[in-house]
């Protein structure tokens, strides 16, 4: 079969990658590089990831690819907990940044980044997933990894039974800033703070310094705020929400002087309430949605969507 794979983060480079050697197998997304929130940048020397920052592993199939990454020199161990309280789960992040897993996974994969879906509309034999450029991409099944909101606005014209508590689910939205220092900031070992989700009291749900979390060659501390900060402050032009981040950073950056911060922004950071399945599928006309709102809102829970997309696939066959 022709799959089209919409969406190169986790779950759908997970889906392409379980598929390709049995179909031929295209993979779509708007941004430049593959990963989605498996991102890394750089502002000069520094390197940071400032989507997802690490991951937990409970699962075999998870498990068995983690150790195929850790016999490769792709994973490490960061710790195994934070603020002093391991609990015996190892914290794992990509060697060079969660961005190199993403690459890994897409190695070998038919992936076009730089491609806006505009449409995706039914034909007597198929789809066709329809680019902002015009270029159409045929396809005879199709999975959508995007945020739900996203897929279901995609595929409007399809006369699709999505139900309505599916494609209404809410996301959290994340703000994020990035801060270059002169020198190490004040960010305790192992190099990360992570926030009581309950406590309103604190700007930020989790900071990342990279460079002792071994990826960036000087000081880079990554900072995210809380979801109801972040909601509330969403429409604040970016020098002001720089202005208020840096200000709430200043105990974690001491006595070292910021050299640059840069503002980003996650709309689509998490779901509100994850959907109980793995995915969702319509047999009938052979679409699959999966993502991280499936099956948990997690690093995890984005490789099981995947790999339950690929299985639902394979069924249309």
């Amino acid at each position: 079969m022709r799959v089209v794979v919409i969406g190169a983060g986790l779950s759908g480079l997970i889906a392409a990658r379980s598929l390709h050697t049995e179909h031929d197998v295209v993979v779509l997304d708007k941004g430049r590089s593959v990963g989605g929130r498996l991102a890394t940048r750089r502002i000069g020397d520094a390197r940071f990831d400032h989507g997802a920052q690490f991951f937990t592993v409970r699962g075999r199939s998870l498990q068995a690819q983690v150790d195929d990454w850790m016999e490769r020199g792709l994973v490490r161990v960061w710790c195994h907990g934070f603020a002093g309280r391991p609990d015996g789960h190892p914290r794992y992040c990509g060697s060079q940044g969660m961005n190199s897993l993403a690459k890994d996974l897409a190695a070998d994969l038919d992936c076009r980044t730089s491609q806006m879906v505009f449409m995706v509309r039914r034909t007597e034999d198929g789809w066709d997933v329809v680019i902002d450029d015009g270029t159409v991409v045929t396809a005879d099944t199709v999975v959508l990894t995007c945020p739900v909101p996203q897929s279901w606005a995609l595929l409007a014209q399809a006369e699709l039974a999505i139900p309505e508590e599916l494609f209404r689910r809410a996301y959290h939205r994340t703000v994020g800033l990035l801060t270059v220092l002169d020198r190490p900031g004040a960010v305790p070992e192992p190099g990360g703070v992570q926030f009581d989700p309950g406590d309103d009291s604190n700007p930020f749900g989790f900071i990342a310094d990279n460079q002792r979390k071994g990826i960036s060659a000087v000081p880079a501390i990554t900072f995210h705020a809380t979801q109801p900060w972040s909601e509330e402050h969403w429409d604040d032009e970016h020098d002001r929400l720089r202005e208020l981040l840096l200000e709430r950073a200043q105990p974690w950056i001491g006595d070292a002087t910021v050299i640059d911060a840069q503002v980003k922004k996650w709309r689509f950071a998490g779901p509100v309430e994850p959907w109980p399945d793995a995915c969702w599928v319509d047999d009938e006309r052979q679409v699959v949605l999966a993502g991280d709102l499936f099956a948990g809102p997690k690093f995890e829970g984005a490789f099981r969507s995947g790999l339950a997309a690929a299985e639902a696939v394979r069924a249309f066959a």
